[in-house]
C-alpha cells in the first residue's frame, strides 16, 4: 500500500491539495502554540549571543545559506578559532563582530514542536544598560547568564534587578562556560548559592539554575553527560514548559487605552485599541477615563467581523451605545472598576540619557496612548544595586535608578505598576520620559501610586473671572518673558518698556531676576536645576498675574528652551511674547559693571551662563532686539507696540 504523501503518481491537482492540506495542518498547529518571550542578560562575555546562536542552530531554525555565511564568518572574524561562533547569527552590527559585545538589542523567533519563542539578546555593558531595559520591557522570562570562572558580577546583579523591577518573575541562573572549569559541580553550586542569596533581597523566588555551556552545546537543547550530578531540565526543555503568567491580565477588570478614533464616514465612529486587561463582550457597561462618562459597548468590530467577546492581546474597534467624549488616550473602563486618574506620583526611574537628570525639567511622559508634559522632582534615593541599600541623591546619572515624585500636566488614567498581588501592569502603570528639545528617550519608569495630595487638593471655583479682571482693567494679559545673557540689557529695556505702559496707564508688573532671589527664590542657587527651579518659580507666579488680568514683564537669563516653553504652556493661547535681547558675548562682557564676567573667566564665579555653562539661544522668539543696532529706548518703543498691535 502507498504511504498517504507518495504523491509520484497522483494527478497535479491531488498533489496541490495534499500540499496545501499540509500546510493548512502545519500552520493550525502553530496558530495555538503558546509563545514565550524571554530575554538573555547578564555581564560582559557571559556568552549570551553564542547560546541564542545555539538555541537556533540546534532548533534547526538555520536556513542552510545562513549557516553557509556563518561558517565563513567564524573563519573571518570569529572568536572560536576554526569553531562556528554562534554568536554571529545575532551580534549583526559590524561594531559588534568588531569589538566582539553586543551593543544593541537583538531579537529572534525560532519554534520547537511545544512553543513559540522570541528571545532578545541583550548587551552586558553597563553603556548600554538602557538597551537591556528595552528588552526586558516585554519578557515573560529572563535568562540570566553567569560565566563560571567568573561568577556574580556587579552587572548580573544589575540586570537581576531591572529584570525583577519590571516585572520578570520567571529567572533561570544559566551557569555558563562550564567547559572552562572541567564541568565543576562545586564551582556550580558555589555560584548558585552566591546568587540565590542576592535574588533573595530583591525579591526573586522563582529561580531555576541550570549549568549549560553554550559553545559546546551542554545542557541547552539535551541533557548532558559532562554533568552527571545535574539531574534538571536542559534549558530548552525549562523554555518550552515553564507556565506563563499573561493568565492573570485575563481576570484583570477590562481596559483599552485607546490608540485612534476610526472614523471612515459619517456613520461611523469606533475606538481603535488593544486591550490590555480584561474582556469585553457586546453590552458591557463601560467608563471612559479621564471624562468619566459611562455609556456601553455596542458592538466589538475586527476586520474579520464582528465578534461577540474580545480579551487581553486583541486589537479591536468598539463602537459605543451613546456619543461621548472619548479621543487618543482616553480609556475604555470596565465601569465598576475604572483606572485611577491623578497629576503627582511616586515612581522608579531608571535614567538612560548621558547627561544627568535635571529635577524640575519638563519632559514628555508617554503612559500608555497618553501624552503629557511631567517634570520630575530631586530623587528620594538612590539604589546601589550591590547592597540595594538606598542612597542620597540630587539627581539621577547614566544607568541609575531612583525613586522620585512627579507631576504631570494635567490628570491621566493610571494603574500602579505593580498591585497587591504582585502582578504588573506595563501597560498603564509604565512610562518612558523624552526630552522635548532632541526626541529622546532619556528613562523608563514605573508608577507606585499616586500621592495624597494629587487626590485631596482640587481647583476651587470663583464668581470673578480672569476675563473679568482683565475688562476691569480695559487690556489683556500678556506675559514679556525677556531671556539673554547677563549683561544684554534684559533689566534695562523692561524698565523702559513699564514705564512707557505706565505713562499709558496699563496695568503692569515687572518681575527682575535679581529682585525675585531676593525673596521667593533665595534658596536657589546657579545649577541647572536651581535655574529650572527659578524659571518654573518665576512662570507660576507670572500666571497668577496675568489672572489678575496684568501684562507681566519678566527679566531673567532663562537660558533652557525647555523652561522658557515650560512657561510658554502655562499661559493661555497668545498670551505669552518671548523677548530675545541678542547681544553677543563680547558686547554683553564689555557692559558687565558687576564684574561677573571677570570673576567667571577666572574662575570663582561657577556656572555661569556664556562662559561654563551654556546660554540656548531662542530659536522662534516673538520679538528680538539686535542691541547692537537698537538703543535701549528705540528697543522699548519697538516691544510697546508689538505688545499693543500698532
Amino acid at each position: 500500500m502507498a504511504d498517504a504523501h507518495d504523491t509520484t503518481d497522483a494527478p497535479v491537482y491531488e498533489t496541490d491539495a495534499l500540499i496545501a492540506k499540509d500546510i493548512d495542518a502545519y500552520l493550525e498547529t502553530h496558530q495555538h502554540k503558546t509563545m514565550l518571550r524571554f530575554i538573555t542578560c547578564g555581564s560582559v562575555d557571559d556568552g549570551k549571543s553564542t547560546l541564542i546562536g545555539r538555541l537556533l542552530y540546534d532548533s534547526k531554525m538555520i536556513f542552510e545559506d545562513h549557516l553557509e555565511a556563518l561558517e565563513s564568518d567564524s573563519r573571518r572574524v570569529g572568536t572560536q578559532g576554526q569553531e562556528i561562533d554562534f554568536a554571529l547569527l545575532v551580534d549583526g552590527l559590524a561594531a559588534e563582530r568588531e569589538q566582539g559585545i553586543t551593543i544593541d538589542v537583538a531579537y529572534r523567533f525560532f519554534t520547537t514542536q511545544k512553543r513559540k519563542f522570541i528571545v532578545a539578546d541583550t548587551p552586558g555593558h553597563e553603556q548600554y544598560t538602557r538597551n537591556m531595559v528595552t528588552g526586558a520591557s516585554t519578557a515573560d522570562l529572563a535568562v540570566i547568564l553567569v560565566d563560571a570562572r567568573k561568577g556574580v558580577l556587579v552587572q548580573t546583579r544589575r540586570h537581576s534587578y531591572l529584570a525583577h523591577l519590571v516585572g520578570i518573575r520567571n529567572v533561570v541562573l544559566a551557569v555558563n562556560k562550564m567547559d572552562l572549569v572541567d564541568y565543576d559541580q562545586a564551582t556550580f553550586d558555589a555560584i548558585v548559592a552566591d546568587y540565590r542569596e542576592f535574588a533573595k533581597t530583591i525579591g526573586i523566588e522563582d529561580l531555576t539554575a541550570i549549568p549549560i555551556s553554550g559553545f559546546k552545546g551542554d545542557n541547552v537543547t539535551e541533557p548532558s553527560g559532562n554533568t552527571p550530578w545535574y539531574a534538571g531540565p536542559s534549558l530548552m526543555e525549562h523554555l518550552e514548559t515553564v507556565k506563563l503568567s499573561s493568565d492573570s491580565d485575563l481576570v484583570k477588570p477590562f481596559r483599552m487605552p485607546v490608540q485612534w478614533v476610526n472614523r471612515p464616514n459619517l456613520d461611523f465612529r469606533g475606538f481603535s485599541g488593544l486591550i490590555s486587561a480584561g474582556t469585553v463582550r457586546p453590552g458591557d457597561p463601560v467608563r471612559i477615563v479621564p471624562s468619566g462618562k459611562t455609556t456601553n459597548i455596542a458592538r466589538i468590530v475586527t476586520l474579520d467581523g464582528n465578534l461577540d467577546e474580545a480579551q487581553v492581546g486583541q486589537s479591536v474597534t468598539l463602537t459605543l451605545a451613546d456619543e461621548v467624549d472619548c479621543s487618543r488616550g482616553s480609556v475604555i473602563a470596565a465601569a465598576e472598576a475604572p483606572p485611577e486618574t491623578a497629576d503627582q506620583f511616586e515612581a522608579t526611574i531608571v535614567w538612560m540619557a548621558d547627561d544627568a537628570m535635571l529635577p524640575g525639567r519638563s519632559y514628555w511622559m508617554k503612559i500608555g496612548t497618553q501624552q503629557v508634559s511631567a517634570s520630575v522632582q530631586e530623587p528620594k534615593y538612590t539604589v546601589d544595586v550591590n547592597s540595594m541599600d538606598h542612597m542620597a541623591a540630587k539627581t539621577l546619572n547614566l544607568n541609575e535608578i531612583g525613586v522620585a515624585e512627579l507631576a504631570t500636566e494635567r490628570p491621566i488614567a493610571f494603574v500602579p505598576y505593580r498591585d497587591e498581588q504582585d502582578r504588573v501592569s506595563p501597560a498603564l502603570g509604565g512610562f518612558v520620559l523624552i526630552d522635548k528639545m532632541t526626541n529622546r528617550t532619556v528613562a523608563a519608569g514605573m508608577l507606585h501610586f499616586a500621592l495624597r495630595r494629587s487626590q485631596n487638593v482640587h481647583w476651587q471655583a470663583l464668581d470673578i473671572t480672569r476675563e473679568a479682571r482683565a475688562d476691569l482693567k480695559n487690556q489683556a494679559p500678556k506675559v514679556l518673558w525677556f531671556t539673554g545673557l547677563s549683561g544684554s540689557g534684559k533689566s534695562t529695556i523692561a524698565n523702559l518698556v513699564e514705564k512707557r505702559l505706565h505713562r499709558m496707564n496699563r496695568h503692569s508688573f515687572l518681575l527682575d531676576g535679581d529682585n525675585v532671589r531676593h525673596g521667593l527664590n533665595r534658596d536657589l542657587g546657579f545649577t541647572d536645576a536651581d535655574r529650572i527651579e527659578n524659571v518654573r518659580r518665576v512662570g507660576e507666579v507670572a500666571r497668577l498675574m496675568t489672572d489678575a488680568g496684568l501684562i507681566v514683564i519678566t527679566a531673567f537669563i532663562s537660558p533652557f528652551r525647555a523652561e522658557r516653553d515650560m512657561v510658554r504652556a502655562m499661559m493661555e493661547e497668545g498670551e505669552f511674547m518671548e523677548v530675545f535681547i541678542d547681544t553677543p558675548l563680547s558686547v554683553a562682557e564689555k557692559r558687565d559693571v558687576k564684574g561677573l564676567y571677570a570673576k567667571a573667566r577666572a574662575g570663582t564665579l561657577k556656572n555661569f551662563t556664556g562662559i561654563d555653562s551654556p546660554y540656548e539661544a531662542p530659536e522662534n522668539p516673538e520679538i528680538r532686539i539686535d542691541t547692537t543696532a537698537l538703543s535701549p529706548e528705540e528697543a522699548a518703543d519697538l516691544i510697546v507696540e508689538r505688545l499693543l498691535g500698532w
